[in-house]
């Protein structure tokens, strides 16, 4: 009897709705107008209900709201199948397969309208708001938005705090009910702290449900509009869309005809569908840029990691750290003579480019004094000659990497940023990394506001003009833009290798939940390939260490992609492991195919990649803190060829902690019928190459 009063009342509920399937009907989305003319909506999977009955809806500033009072003028569907070739990517063909359904609204009392467009995938839904030229909104500001995703229960979730100005946080795993950001220890290594509430969360957010479905809220095409976090309300696992505002209180100042970002729910009953999913690029527009034969996948090292370990100094004085103190005087690390030794060994072991970070006057004081002229991005140091590094790395086959430090003043940033393009242009850098840390100025906004994510954007667009690629630092995270941009190669925008150097560092389930999270949105600069792991082998007294094993940190180069990886430990202590550095001198950049053998968010990832245009294949694996023993199948190789496998897996006794650099190397003959079974210690990994014999 219950069962039948229960599909009776589900039958009223959809009487009036308008259902959305996805190509293969798994997935569905009913919308319909409430009783007031609330606009709603509700996703299920597998006739099973992922997302309950959520309201929609903006507020306006001094106006009324458009949230309700609405009739539903016209709907309109339309099937989206099509095929793209990204410049640089995990795939050399992306399928773009949906079905469309577009609701124009008006609202009755002021004749506003609205569009609310719908893609249903058979991997997730994504939705978004359309305001469409008209007589009765112009020139409008978003007050709030009222984007609502009701769960279904009290899933287990992996979290970071919502802070409007970092994501450098290290994952929180607890069921909603749990999620408390007055429970965090914050005392964690981040500069900048801008905490939205108690109970804000960031997105993309990794869900997995009590029967084992996969869940990940996020957003994609992320442009002229704040970054969207999560308030979780109290009741009943409810979750509201929360915005970083603007120094005046405002999120997002708009004109007719203009769009939001999509918002979207990517579910399935297998985790790997979630971590190679292609929604979210499929969301963005296609590249703007008509000429890409110059935005080419770099494998670099730099002079960098040798201020993390703090035995170089970023500044002339030598008095910077990277904890940022005054801890006495150091070596200035952007010398020529250093930058030279970087380059010789770049040029003798094939690697395409060269960072250096503090090259440019400015770095004494900046940090924590919140100054606007700190950086001019074309004055070097006396101790650095650009121009004989220029002409020298030439010589050598080598391209430098600049490195724009903005300290978070963006506006001097704006001022100079053609002259520190012009400055790249002459000297022949053909790449940027740029850094945000700091607080903003213009003063009173954030990073994941509307202005930031304007200026994230708009960095990528000049430098195109200059055929110069860009990777950012402290940024907010992208959303696929660099489908659009495709020279935003990358971005940090999450807590990487570095934190390990200088803080608690990140814990072994780190690097097995960015890919479910992070890494939706667009490659990420994770800077990994450290070989000396505790920080002691530079002083006795640290105790600060890479919370991996050396085999997890050449794994990492297969299962966080980038087509900007780093080789980030020294020369030297590369040169004392010289068979294991080989993987990061042989792994590729840019794929054919990327197949996601095993995946469990916080646990466990394992990523099998074809080198594009090549018959080489890579395979890397990682786990959390627990050791894993695992078997996988090498049926994705071409039937009938013989393949070498050089496995650079984790010794006998390694442990991330106790023993780390306990590593072994072996060869094997395979083929498609192999089974190659791998042992991952707590905290280790595997890195496979997978070559044709000839």
């Amino acid at each position: 009897m219950k069962k039948s009063i229960l599909l009776f009342c589900l039958g009223i509920f959809y009487a009036n709705a308008q259902q959305i399937k996805s190509p293969s009907g798994e997935i569905s989305v009913n919308f319909q107008l409430d009783k007031s003319g609330k606009p709603t909506y509700n996703i299920l999977y597998k006739n099973k209900t992922v997302v309950d009955k959520s309201g929609l809806g903006i507020v306006l500033k001094e106006e009324e709201p458009l949230n309700q009072g609405f009739s539903i003028e016209n709907a309109s569907q339309k099937t989206i199948n099509e095929t793209w070739q990204p410049v640089l990517g995990e795939q050399a063909n992306i399928k773009n397969h949906c079905n469309e359904m577009v609701f124009n609204l008006i609202q009755k009392n002021t004749n506003r309208k609205i569009n609310i467009i719908f893609r249903v995938f058979d991997e997730g839904v994504a939705f978004r708001y359309e305001f469409p030229k008209q007589p009765h909104l112009n020139y409008f500001i978003v007050k709030d938005e009222e984007t609502h995703f009701n769960l279904t229960g009290d899933h287990k979730t992996f979290w970071i705090p919502g802070d409007f100005d970092s994501q450098e946080y290290n994952f929180n795993e607890t069921k909603i009910s749990e999620i408390d950001n007055n429970k965090l220890n914050l005392n964690n290594g981040i500069s900048v702290k801008s905490l939205a509430g108690r109970y804000t969360v960031q997105t993309p957010l990794m869900m997995k449900t009590a029967d084992n479905l996969y869940l990940n809220i996020f957003e994609a095409a992320v442009v002229n509009y704040p970054v969207m976090h999560l308030d979780v309300l109290v009741k009943d696992y409810q979750m509201k869309s929360r915005f970083a505002p603007n120094a005046i209180g405002d999120l997002a100042y708009l004109q007719t005809p203009a769009v939001l970002p999509w918002r979207t729910i990517i579910v399935s009953d297998d985790a790997r569908k979630i971590v190679s999913s292609k929604m979210i690029l499929n969301l963005n527009e296609p590249s703007k840029i008509k000429d890409v034969s110059w935005i080419k996948p770099m494998k670099y090292v730099g002079v960098w990691w040798e201020m993390h370990a703090q035995i170089s100094s970023w500044d002339f004085s030598g008095t910077q750290d990277a904890s940022q103190k005054n801890t006495g005087k150091k070596p200035h690390g952007a010398t020529t003579e250093n930058t030279k030794r970087y380059i010789d060994f770049a040029a003798k072991y094939g690697f395409d480019g060269v960072l250096v970070e503090g090259w440019n006057v400015g770095w004494e004081d900046w940090f924590g004094n919140w100054k606007e002229d700190v950086f001019d991005f074309e004055t070097p140091y006396p101790d650095f000659d650009i121009e004989e590094i220029s002409r020298y790395a030439k010589s050598k086959n080598v391209k430098m990497i600049m490195h724009n430090e903005t300290s978070g003043s963006v506006s001097n940033y704006e001022r100079r940023l053609d002259r520190a393009l012009d400055v790249m242009q002459k000297y022949g850098y053909p790449a940027v990394k740029t850094g945000y840390v700091g607080k903003i100025i213009p003063r009173g906004e954030f990073h994941d506001g509307q202005a930031m994510v304007n200026h994230f954007n708009y960095v990528p667009q000049r430098a195109a003009a200059y055929k110069v690629m860009v990777n950012s630092h402290e940024s907010s995270r992208p959303t696929g833009v660099h489908r659009t941009w495709p020279n935003y190669i990358a971005a940090e925008a999450a807590r990487g290798n570095e934190f390990n150097g200088w803080s608690d560092g990140n814990p072994p389930t780190h690097e097995t939940i960015l890919p479910f999270t992070r890494l939706l949105g667009g490659p990420m600069d994770y800077t990994p390939g450290i070989f000396e792991i505790k920080m002691n082998v530079y002083n006795p007294e640290k105790t600060e260490q890479v919370h991996t094993t050396l085999a997890k940190q050449l794994a990492l180069y297969v299962t966080l992609y980038s087509p900007l990886q780093m080789a980030a430990d020294l020369p030297q202590n590369y040169e004392k492991y010289l068979d294991a550095f080989q993987f990061i001198r042989d792994v590729a950049l840019d794929w054919d195919e990327s197949l996601y053998l095993e995946a469990e968010p916080g646990d466990y990832l394992t990523v099998a990649r074809k080198e594009k245009k090549k018959e080489n294949w890579f395979l890397g694996a990682i786990t959390d803190e627990n050791p894993r023993a695992t078997t996988v199948n090498l049926d994705f190789l071409t039937p009938g060829k013989r393949y070498k496998a050089t496995i650079y897996q984790d010794g006998k006794n390694a442990h991330w902690q106790n023993d780390p650099i306990n590593y072994e190397i072996k060869t094997m003959e395979v083929t498609s019928k192999t089974k190659l079974k791998l042992n991952l210690a707590a905290g280790g990994g595997t890195a496979v190459s997978i070559i044709p014999v000839k």
